[in-house]
This record gives C-alpha cells, sequence and structure tokens, in this order.
C-alpha cells in the first residue's frame, strides 16, 4: 500500500501552548515527532500545520510541512485537508496520522499500526497497551479500549471509553490515539456528523463505530509519552537526553 504519515500540530494548545515548538535536547518537539515517524520507514512524513513557524522550523530541520485552515475542529479534519493538498490525484491509499505531542514514540508501534490492515474488513487501524497500573485503571483521562480478541496482539474495538472497562476479570487495554485509515475511511469519517457517544465521552473515534465502521486494535508493548503538560515536557526532556 502507498502510505502517506501526516502529523498535525497546532500552536493552539491550552494546557501547554506553543507545544510543537518547545525545546527538548536542541530540537523542537514536532522535529523529533517527525524523526520518529521517519524513522518508521512507512513512507512519506509530512507535518500539517497551522502556523507558518511551526512549518518553519520543521523545513528547517529537513521535513517536509503543508498548510492548513486554523478552524479545524479535530486533527482528523487536519489531515484531510493536508491529504488533498499533497495528493490530489488519489494515489495514496493508507494514511497514518501520528500525534504532534509523541516525541518519544518508538518507530516500531507507529510500523505496527498498518498491521490490522491484513484483513480487508479494517477501515481504521489503531494501537491499545496493556494496564499494568491499578490507578491508571480508573483514571478518566486515560481511554480504554473495549474489544473482541481477534487473536493475542489484536482486539476489534467495539467501543472506547473513559469508565473503567469491562468490568470482571481480564486484561484491560489503555487506547493510543494513533490511527491508520485507509483513504476512503477517512474521507467517509470527516463526512460524518459529530456522534452522540462521540459528544458524551469527548472520544472522536466512537464516531466511526456509531456510523458502523470497523476499527482494529493492535496491541503493543510500549507506550507513547503524549506531552500535555510542562511536567509531561521534562519527562520528555529527560527521556531524550538518554
Amino acid at each position: 500500500m502507498s502510505t502517506l504519515i501526516l502529523i498535525p500540530a497546532r500552536m493552539a494548545s491550552t494546557r501547554l501552548p506553543g507545544k510543537p515548538l518547545a525545546d527538548i535536547s536542541g530540537a523542537p518537539m514536532i522535529v523529533h515527532v517527525a524523526r520518529r515517524a521517519a524513522e518508521a520507514d512507512l513512507g512519506r512524513v509530512v507535518v500539517a500545520t497551522d502556523t507558518q513557524s511551526v512549518a518553519q522550523a520543521v523545513r528547517a530541520y529537513g521535513f517536509e510541512a503543508v498548510m492548513t485552515r486554523v478552524d479545524h475542529e479535530s486533527g482528523s479534519d487536519r489531515i484531510h485537508e493536508a491529504l488533498l493538498a499533497l495528493d490530489p490525484r488519489g494515489q495514496v491509499e493508507t494514511i497514518v496520522n501520528v500525534q504532534g505531542d509523541l516525541p518519544t514514540i518508538d518507530p516500531a508501534i507507529i510500523a505496527a499500526s498498518l498491521r490490522p490492515f491484513e484483513d480487508i474488513g479494517v477501515d481504521i487501524a489503531t494501537l491499545g497497551v496493556e494496564i499494568v497500573r491499578d490507578e491508571e485503571k480508573t483514571n478518566p483521562n486515560v481511554v480504554k479500549i473495549v474489544g473482541s480478541p481477534l487473536s493475542a496482539t489484536r482486539l476489534r474495538a467495539l467501543y472506547f471509553t473513559r469508565a473503567t472497562a469491562p468490568w470482571g476479570e481480564g486484561a484491560l487495554y489503555h487506547h493510543v490515539g494513533l490511527y491508520a485509515y485507509r483513504r476512503a475511511a477517512l474521507e467517509r469519517f470527516v463526512a460524518l456528523k459529530p456522534s452522540p457517544l462521540e459528544r458524551r465521552e469527548r472520544l472522536e473515534q466512537l464516531r466511526a463505530l456509531e456510523a458502523g465502521m470497523r476499527i482494529d486494535a493492535e496491541i503493543v508493548q510500549s507506550l507513547p509519552l503524549g506531552v500535555d503538560t510542562p511536567q509531561d515536557l521534562e519527562r520528555a526532556r529527560e527521556i531524550l537526553s538518554n
């Protein structure tokens, strides 16, 4: 499959303003994400941003950037605009959306996100990690995948929730917010209106499930650090300095 990795980046973060350009070991955070994405060796890597300073920083380190509108409600809308600008002839078959605040992500798990597409019935692929810390099982900021096991390393997602679920004995899985889309699935998804469960849980992926789209999750061992706060940024600096 022809694959395009897109990294949405916007400066208007409420908890950590300007975070795409936050310095980590001498380079902007967004550049570290682009490096990890390139190391996954899946195909072309492009940062999609609404801010010229982000685009300039990315290009200064030898990566591609494309400008997008400032009024997008989600990263999915941003990457769809970027896709149309970069590939108007429709040659790209698969799009991987790597969040721009994952500077420590293992390139191997980016590559793993495409494995569910071995099944032609899968519309969207994503990642999960087994939760091992008890406090994360009840933390609403840790999104859980409720899924039907297809193999030792794959779930068919039935629901995503901030609650502790499913109930009973067994593993719980932390959803990693990285998505791979078949092109037709991305086009269908961005044409849908926000759904009731999406609004209630504040989880965009529920829109796809409510519309009958299939999402499978590859279970991986590495949980990337999402940088949302100054404390997260310090942790990322410690990790990457070593």
